[in-house]
């Protein structure tokens, strides 16, 4: 087929020249095809700056990676803060030792640098790979070998079958005769169906490096742009030093990342390269992702330094009240220098202030954050463990390449996923089709003899005249190629008893489906040679049609033809929509059709009516100058063509209808329906068509049968304004029914576009965005078809930046994915056929879709409820630390005495209360994850960050303070009334503290003991073993066990403390004191407010993670019955 190309006026300025139906456009760029100057007195040789063709992906480099990465770290409040404190403690005289905050905080900043940069050099990697691979360049007359970084815009590039192109080009020659070249774009658009472009005229013949090498020629064209469907330039050829301008369109261009197929070679003409190709310009850049609890965290953290300073600016003004006495100021034992007595009081005030800060810094839980990234960190493995989501035919398990957003896989509300590829297979297949009423379904009821096309084929079945010319339109009307080799990326296609034959390609996969559909009834197309088409029909005939027109298809009409000619007689035969051809139709078995489209398109399957029109030969003389005037035109071609083909289509004999299945991904269905029942809205965004789309959507159970399809496509747009149409969108969706209708929403991406465009308001409803968001919020599900890449990464920041903020989550499989992953909160891609682009640039990376639902409704919930206790858990027994201290200043004179000793304040939140916490937020199971998987709607109980409120925040510090309080007033009656030991000693204020102290870590790892549901022998060794190290310490430090630390000043406390009976019932009481009023509240909670969650947890024992069933055997579900039976009586209450 020849390309049309149209002439036009060729303008000295190259920065005002415009392209038809391009008038707004003015930036442009010149390019020398081999770098070759212009013939003397054409146009000036302006020569312009261009990247070279490497591709960044890395967020850092050698140099800046220790600066850039010290300054995003620093950005949070938590290292930030914590930087600070050690830099005071350094500076001045402080209560605690300067190592306390810095070992922690150098520990944290250590291990998230050395992560950061292990991916990074990871992605610095796969750079290298694209950019290093070899690519074939003419120069000289001659192919030379280079690699792809090394392209530079105006090399004239080779490229062969099966290879990738390595940058933008122009299409200047191919090795078929009429010049084009199929590729496929599956990396780009999810679609792996192979898409024809053309050659420019004028080039096309040139087939060899030298003569490729002579043209001589200047491409002007529009700056780089993301949009993956557009592009408008023109090539003027120097013929005799005459410049003979062409235009070039979409047709033309060659993209990034495309694959060259059925084409033996092909020789174009680097455009775009590196950075500016339409692929790069479509990749987000990758930003730091914050999960909603770590913003929780922080809020908390400014809370808690609220409190802190709070704290430091009570005490230091109590000091100096309490100092106003001079006595007080001045006792014998602690008189100042004279150099102290002439510092000014406000230079002492703010030293004691931070000297305050230093003591009680302990309420900021520094070693939270250590735990937060070994928990994020190692229970990222139970995904990369888990059996369940192992892909067998791939090999592949689950991949994690960010574990900082583990637990907002637990507060997904909109899920937007892909749909070639993810939610389908890709894999059409012919499944009926209805010929004036009559349903043959694939091969039922017929003699498949052979399915190959040969003299062997028979079919044997009655059929009517009606019936072979419906086999013959579809045989005829498509724009398949027949492609007569053995393999095509290393499958075999085609093989009928050991030999090759033919098989279909074609830009859409469901023409090939038909086509192949038709061979098994007995009507085979053989090829397109010459103009003719060739049939073999089921007699063993070559039947040959004459092409005369293709009438493509187009989003708008929903509709492609041909006119072919055969014997003498035209026809016109179509094929699109039902909602297309029906209107068109004056004659046939429309009813009995109808009824059979909608109950397949009901059932998801692809469905095309196919209809045709006799022509006479005055009525295509008549077609052929409506279509030769359209083709001609100038100005408004597109708008021309279209009317022509109005005027062509019409007075239609409906033949039949077929129907295509597109076959979905394993389980995608019930995963969409466990997705629903979860909460969550989903969202499919497809670079494909609008019916291909939605009869996914059906399959999917995404739309459902009682499902109002609400339509914002440029078809209706057209009919009346983009306004106008939003508007009664809006009101039917927000009108109040007594049936509730169900609503899924269609909208295209030139429509998103409009809506989008800034500037666009109402004065009485507002912006265009505001009202397409509500529209989309009364939605059940939404489908966004025609999406450019970018376009796709708009609609999740939409969503994002809604006034809801709600969590998101992305999904796909193609590099065309790549900025909706990146853009969404959290990002996964799946390991399909279409490169691993997706899978390398996610958060996380799964086998199939399927496998989403696991992901989600167990692990996700999993996580976020183990994060949300261990954020609540850590302030919780940092305020019992802490707070004692506080009032221990009262009875201290604001000395800034501590309470505890060194040791135990450094190791309270390092050694014995961590580990503890730590497994508990590794294995922990509330409820089985069969129960999990089985009701969706549990995951509602997780949802809006529930567990990490305001409310429950300041239950767990209001809880904190009052053990803090019945800890030390408990121990201060007891030292009021039992002052003694009994030999007769008296107990000083380190026993005091110990005693405290002891209580303090009782208390803290019972409160999580009784928190605990799932219990393992890992469980019962940590928590135990971490209070009984504490007593092994205890007595190891104050010399018991090692003598020789007889000097410090806790030698013998601990002893001296257990050796007392009121000192053993203390500790006795004030544990039982301090964690009865939770247990009474949490009984009682549950009896009168119970989450759907909690009637479950008695039903079903929780199930083992993956990473630890071997920690027990299969059969046990508990051990330790004594604890346990404790731990599930009150589960059980609760």
């Amino acid at each position: 087929m020849d390309v049309l190309c149209i002439i036009f006026p060729f303008r000295s300025s190259i920065d005002n020249w415009e392209c038809v139906g391009e008038e707004d456009w003015v930036d442009s760029r010149t390019i020398y095809i081999g770098h070759k100057q212009p013939p003397p007195g054409t146009e000036a040789f302006i020569q312009q700056r261009f990247p070279d063709n490497r591709i960044v992906s890395s967020k850092y480099t050698f140099w800046n990676f220790i600066p850039k990465n010290m300054f995003e770290q620093f950005r949070r409040v938590a290292n930030f803060y914590f930087l600070i404190i050690f830099l005071v403690q350094l500076i001045i005289d402080t209560p605690t030792s300067p190592i306390t905050s810095g070992l922690p905080l150098f520990f944290v900043i250590t291990v998230t640098a050395i992560k950061q940069g292990y991916e990074d050099w990871l992605r610095h990697k796969a750079d290298n790979a694209v950019n290093q691979c070899p690519v074939h360049v003419v120069q000289h007359g001659k192919v030379v070998r280079k690699q792809s970084r090394k392209i530079r815009v105006g090399d004239i590039v080779c490229v062969k079958e099966n290879e990738s192109f390595p940058c933008d080009l122009i299409l200047l020659s191919s090795s078929r005769d009429e010049g084009t070249c199929y590729v496929t774009t599956a990396s780009l658009d999810g679609e792996s169906s192979h898409k024809t472009y053309f050659a420019v005229q004028d080039t096309k013949a040139y087939n060899t490096e030298k003569e490729v090498d002579s043209i001589h020629a200047t491409i002007e064209c529009e700056q780089p742009q993301p949009d993956l469907y557009k592009f408008v330039g023109r090539i003027n050829i120097y013929m005799d030093n005459e410049p003979v301008a062409r235009p070039l369109g979409s047709e033309n261009l060659l993209l990034r990342g495309a694959t060259l197929k059925n084409t033996e070679y092909i020789y174009a003409v680097a455009i775009y390269t590196g950075m500016e190709t339409k692929m790069a310009l479509n990749y987000q850049s990758k930003s730091q992702k914050r999960s909603a609890v770590e913003k929780s965290m922080n809020a908390y953290l400014v809370v808690y330094l609220c409190i802190l300073i709070s704290k430091a600016l009570i005490n230091t003004v109590l000091k100096y009240v309490w100092q106003a006495d001079p006595n007080r100021d001045e006792p014998w034992y602690n008189q100042r220098t004279e150099t102290e007595r002439q510092r000014h009081v406000l230079i002492r005030a703010f030293t004691d202030f931070l000297a305050f800060m230093v003591l009680f810094n302990y309420i900021i839980p520094v070693s939270m954050y250590v735990t937060v990234e070994m928990q994020k960190f190692l229970g990222s493995y139970f995904i990369m463990w888990d059996d369940e989501m192992l892909d067998e035919e791939l090999g592949e398990r689950a991949v994690v390449n960010t574990s900082d957003l583990n637990e907002e896989l637990g507060q997904v509300e909109y899920v937007f996923t892909d749909k070639t590829g993810t939610l389908t297979e890709n894999n059409m297949e012919f499944i009926e089709c209805c010929v004036d009423g009559h349903v043959m379904r694939g091969a039922a009821g017929m003699d498949m003899i052979d399915t190959s096309p040969g003299p062997e084929a028979r079919v044997s079945i009655a059929c009517s005249e009606h019936e072979e010319l419906f086999f013959r339109a579809l045989c005829l009307c498509h724009t398949v190629q027949v492609k007569e080799e053995e393999t095509v990326d290393g499958i075999k296609h085609g093989i009928h008893q050991g030999k090759s034959t033919s098989f279909y390609i074609s830009s859409s996969p469901d023409e090939v489906a038909l086509v192949e559909g038709m061979k098994r009834l007995g009507f085979t197309y053989l090829r397109l040679k010459d103009s003719h088409m060739e049939i073999l029909n089921r007699e063993d005939e070559i039947e040959r049609f004459e092409l005369l027109e293709v009438l493509t298809f187009d989003s708008v009409r929903r509709r492609m033809s041909v006119i072919v000619r055969a014997t003498g007689e035209l026809f016109l035969f179509c094929k699109g929509a039902d909602s297309s051809i029906f209107p068109r139709i004056i004659s046939g078995k429309v009813d009995q059709v109808r009824a059979r489209v909608e109950n397949n398109a009901v059932e998801g399957l692809r469905t095309l009516c196919v209809a045709y029109r006799p022509l006479s030969p005055e009525q295509y003389e008549e077609v052929c100058h409506l279509l030769s005037g359209a083709k001609l035109a100038l100005q408004d071609r597109d708008k021309r063509l279209a009317e022509a083909y109005e005027l062509i289509e019409k007075d239609l004999i409906l033949l039949g209808a077929t129907a295509v299945e597109d076959r979905l991904q394993e389980k995608a269905a019930d995963t969409i329906e466990s997705l629903h029942k979860a909460g969550m809205k989903v969202w499919v965004l497809t670079g494909d068509k609008m019916e291909t789309a939605a009869a996914t959507c059906y399959a999917s159970k995404l739309f459902r049968r009682n499902t109002q399809i609400l339509e914002l496509t440029t078809k209706r747009t057209e009919e009346q304004s983009l306004h106008d149409v939003l508007f009664d969108l809006s009101r039917t969706v927000l009108s109040l029914s007594a049936d509730y209708a169900d609503y899924g929403l269609i909208i295209d991406g030139a429509t998103l576009s409009a809506v989008l465009r800034p500037g666009q308001e109402d004065s009485n409803s507002g912006s265009y965005k505001e009202i397409f968001l509500e529209i989309c919020r009364n939605c059940s599900a939404v489908l966004c078809c025609r999406m450019a890449p970018l376009q796709k990464a708009q609609i999740v920041k939409l969503i994002k930046a809604s006034k809801e903020h709600p969590i998101t989550l992305a999904v796909g499989d193609g590099a065309n994915d790549v900025s909706m992953i990146l853009e969404a909160h959290v990002g996964i891609g799946i390991m399909g056929k279409e490169g691993r682009q997706a899978a390398r640039n996610s958060d996380y990376a799964i086998p199939k879709f399927k496998h989403l639902k696991k992901m989600l409704l167990v692990h996700g919930h999993y996580y976020y409820i183990r994060i949300s206790e261990l954020v609540q858990y850590f302030f919780y027994k940092n305020v019992c630390f802490i707070f004692p201290q506080f009032l221990y200043q009262f009875f201290c004179g604001f000395s800034q005495q501590p309470l505890y000793d060194t040791a135990y304040l450094t190791l309270y939140n390092i050694s014995f209360t961590s580990l503890p916490i730590l497994l508990y937020s590794l294995i922990e199971q509330h409820i089985n994850m069969d129960i999990l998987k089985k009701d969706p709607s549990l995951y509602k109980d997780i949802a809006k960050n529930s567990l990490l409120r305001w409310p429950i925040f300041i239950y767990w510090t209001i809880l904190g303070v009052y053990d803090a309080i019945v800890m030390f007033f408990g121990a201060y009656f007891l030292f009021d009334n039992t002052t003694f030991t009994s030999n007769g000693q008296m107990f000083g204020n380190w026993t005091f503290g110990t005693l405290v102290f002891t209580v303090l870590v009782f208390t803290v790892t019972f409160k999580l003991a009784l928190d605990t549901h799932y219990w393992t022998w890992i469980n019962h060794f940590v928590i135990w073993g971490s209070l009984i190290f504490f007593v092994v310490f205890s007595l190891l430090w104050g010399g018991i066990i090692w003598p020789f630390l007889n000097y410090q000043r806790m030698y013998y406390v601990f002893m001296q403390m257990l050796s007392s009976g009121p000192a053993w019932l203390s500790i006795i009481l004030l544990i039982t004191a301090g964690l009865l009023p939770d247990v009474v509240k949490k009984v009682i909670w549950r009896a009168l407010w119970p989450t759907t969650t909690e009637p479950s947890v008695g039903t079903l024992p929780p199930s083992p993670p993956p990473s630890l069933c071997c920690l027990r055997p299969p059969a046990e579900s508990v051990s330790n019955p004594a604890l346990l039976e404790v731990t599930l009586c009150l589960s059980r209450h609760l």
